[in-house]
This record gives structure tokens, sequence and C-alpha cells, in this order.
């Protein structure tokens, strides 16, 4: 039997409050008040952590970043902490646990979470046991627990295994909180249907044990969900503007893995099927332009500023050689999630290596954008969010190349008549970034002249004094 495996999940917000967070820590989940515009050449890079698939980040109270994943082995839980998001990259892991010598928890342990349950730090993940052949996918969940208050320091020990409906291949657990009930959501093979697994959700009653029948909330069914094999798994739940967003991934775990989502409205009954929309298309996937293969198996946190941040994993190349599943190359990565008209979020495509992309509106012209149609910059409303997303790369003395996300070897150029366009970056100008003279503005001053700066000239983009109001810029 092949199944497609590759998992994760972790709910965030004030209406649908974190496991792993209380309300104290939620407060900073709905965005608020802004501080001074970012340096995202000191931010998070990525990739985030390389060699960690289905991560998990999230921020609790204590003030902490935590993640966990799973390692290319398969044969340990880890948990890593820092103060900032970029820190992750560099934070000293822990080994909570180690599979064992033998039985059902001695081989593959895959998409681990870690949640706070009734007061008690719990880590659920997937296992099967060793020995090759079939018998290594008899893929079920477990549970450990730890003994103190800091998971960092506490002593783990093994729960036992979740109780699920009927047995048959099941992981990618994840627990959230909504209207003061606690679910828990997953993906399963159902005997009767021909897919690897569907997902499903059911209230809790423990950190083990359900308490009522669960609920099939998708099965994989189109085109992008059934390539290489029919998998809907990794369910991720994000509550904003009135409604649940349930993630989840499809299809193999090679080039093909993309997100899905299923929408329902934050009042409707939640174990109701059919009070769930399910998207027709991907809404996140591999995008050869930024260099990001099979994206999938997500989470979401906020990064220090409140903005809600996409986590998940992807590889930097297309061909793999041998099977996609036993590839170390997913890596953790970040970037930054925005919103739609409707209030829905638009994820864009994976950004791609290095610094986070931001946005820049003119400050004096805030309803729209600054963007590019190939080497052609503008001014625009509407465009899709990857044409409007520039990396700063650094330079010399502290100065930077801005270059599309979609372009990855282009930058802005300066012609002699002070016109601004985007050429390759061997041609491109360096601009020392500024803060500018409104709250939350910067101004992009060029190295070669610092009496001039980056500015907008009607739906155009080129040099001026730098003392233009046309100068300054609004970072999104």
């Amino acid at each position: 039997m092949n199944f497609s495996l590759s998992r994760r999940a972790f709910a965030a917000s004030a209406a649908l409050l974190p496991i792993a967070c209380n309300r104290a820590a939620d407060t900073a989940i709905g965005g608020g008040e802004k501080g001074a515009p970012v340096d995202p050449l000191k931010g998070p890079i990525n990739p985030l952590v390389k060699n960690r698939a289905d991560s998990q980040v999230f921020r609790h109270e204590d003030g902490y970043y935590y993640l966990t994943g799973s390692v290319p082995e398969y044969d340990r839980l880890i948990l890593r902490r820092s103060k900032t998001l970029a820190g992750l990259a560099t934070a000293e892991e822990r080994v909570l646990w180690r599979h064992e010598k033998t039985g059902p928890m001695s081989g593959f342990l895959w998409a681990p979470e870690l949640h706070l349950v009734d007061g008690k730090w719990v880590m659920y993940f997937a296992a099967g046991p060793s020995g090759g052949g079939e018998d290594v996918f008899r893929i079920r969940t477990y549970a450990i627990g730890c003994d103190g208050a800091d998971p960092m320091t506490g002593k783990w020990s093994v729960l036992g295994e979740f109780k699920m409906p009927w047995d048959s291949f099941n992981l990618d657990s994840t627990v959230f909180t909504h209207k003061g009930q606690r679910y828990f959501a997953w993906a399963q093979r159902e005997e009767g249907i021909d897919t690897n697994s569907n997902l499903y959700l059911a209230p809790m009653k423990d950190a083990l044990t359900l308490s009522a029948e669960p609920v099939r909330l998708t099965v994989p069914t189109l085109d992008w969900e059934t390539r290489a094999y029919k998998v809907a798994e990794a369910p991720a739940v994000l509550a904003r503007n009135g409604r649940l967003f349930m993630t989840y991934s499809a299809s193999g775990t090679g080039a093909v893995y993309c997100l899905g989502m299923l929408t329902i409205d934050e009042n409707a009954n939640l174990m109701d099927p059919k009070a769930w929309t399910k998207s027709q298309k991907p809404v996140f996937a591999t995008n050869v332009e930024t260099s990001v293969y099979g994206p999938g198996h997500n989470s979401f946190t906020v990064d220090e500023n409140g903005n809600d941040i996409l986590v998940y994993h992807g590889r930097d190349y297309e061909k793999i050689e041998g099977d996609p599943l036993l590839n170390p190359d997913r890596h953790t990565r970040v970037q930054r999630i925005y919103y739609d008209a409707n209030g829905a979020p638009d994820f864009g495509v994976p950004v791609g290596n290095g610094a986070l992309p931001e946005r820049f509106s003119p400050a004096v012209r805030r309803d729209v954008m600054l963007g590019h149609d190939g080497t052609k910059l503008m001014l625009a409303k509407g465009l899709p969010i990857a044409q409007t997303q520039f990396r700063e790369i650094a330079g010399a003395d502290g100065a930077v190349q801005l270059s599309p996300i979609l372009l990855r070897d282009h930058g802005f150029a300066v012609g002699k008549d002070g016109a601004v366009s985007v050429a390759p970056l061997g041609e491109a100008g360096q601009f020392l970034r500024e803060a500018g003279e409104a709250k939350d503005t910067v101004r992009f001053v060029a190295k070669s002249d610092s009496s001039k700066a980056l500015a907008f000239s009607g739906d155009a983009i080129r040099l001026a004094d730098k003392n233009d109001p046309a100068t300054s810029w609004i970072v999104g």
C-alpha cells in the first residue's frame, strides 16, 4: 500500500484560542499597534530552519517562540525555543523523546505538535513499528506528556495512543479551541473510501479521548489533491474576520505537494461538514520563479509586531532522487500572511530564500501598491501579492538592493534620466534605507547621490529630492 506522508497544524486567534497559548498571549495575535518599520535584514531569513519538516511554530505566553517538527531520521521528537522568530534558526534544540527499540513506536516518528491540554504540556505525534515492509506504515497517533511547567526542562514520558474511532492509518493531529470547546482534527484512512487519508474533526474529552463521534470534513477528489497519491492531511486552523480557515496539505510529498483550504462561518456548527466550503484550487503551491517546491504541512503564528505568519516546509529544488519521504531537504520556512477584500487569507506564493520581502505604498497615495510587471515598475491596485513583494539584499556599507521575489536575480536600476526599472542585479543600484518623517514609513536614498531617493511620479518610479513627500513609503 502506498501512502503520501507529510503533516501538521496549529490554531491561533482570540476567538479560536491556541491550546498552546492563553489569552494573555492571544492579545498579540490580532495585530494592534505597530512599531517602527522593522529592518528585514535583521528578521527571519528563509529557510528559517533547515532539515525540519512538518514544523509547528507558536508564540507562548512566556514570550518564547517554540518550534517542533519532523527530523530527517524520523527517530526522535525535538523542541527549540527563542525570544524571536528569527532566533529559532540557531536556538538550542532539545530531544524530548526517542523512538522505542521495539513495538508500535519503534519506527518512523512524524509531525509532532506541542499543546497545553488541561494545564499540562502534551506533544502529539504519529508513529509506526520498525522492521520494514508494509508494517512500517501501520501509523497511529500517540502522545507524550511533560511532568513540569517548562517543556524544555521537564521530563517527558509516553501517555499512550490517542483513542481513534476506528483502527487504521492516521496522523497529523492538531488541537484547537473554539467558543470554549476543544477540538481534535486529524487525517485518517477510512475503509470503503479509496484514498490515502481524509480529514476528520471531533470534540475532545481529554488529552487522549474524543467526546463525540467524528465527522469527515473532506475527501481528496480534485486533480491537485490526487497527484501521486489521494491525500488530505495536516490540518491547521486560523480564525480571522468572522470565519475559521482550515488549511490542509494534498497530493504526494514531492513538488506536487500543496495547500488547500476549508472555510466556515465562526457561528456555524463546526461538526456539520456541509457548513464548510472547500477551495476548488490550491491556495499555496510550488513556484518555479521563487524556487520553492512542494510547500505544505503548515502552521500559523505571529511575528513580534503581531502580523500573521505562515509556517511551512518546502524544498529548494524540484527533482528528487529516490523516495521524497526520505529526502532530508524539506526546510522550515515562514512568510507574512495578507488578507483579500473579503477577509480571507491570501498566501501569495512561497517567497523563496533570503530575507522576508515587504510591500510598499506611497504615504500620500495609500490606495495603490508598488508593483512590477516583468521589468516594469508601477503603482497599481489589485496586483497579485507576489508582484508587490520586494526583498532587500545586503550590499556594501549598509546599502541594499531591492529585488522582486519573482525575479530573484534582478533589482531596481536607475537610468540616466532618473527613471527606475528592474534590471539584472549586476546593473542594479544600491540604496540606504532610512526612517521616513511620518510614523511607520521608510525612504530609500540612492547610495550614489544622498540627496535623491525612490519616489513615485504618476504611475512610474524615479529618483526625486529626498525631501519630496513622494519619497516616503509605508511598509505593509
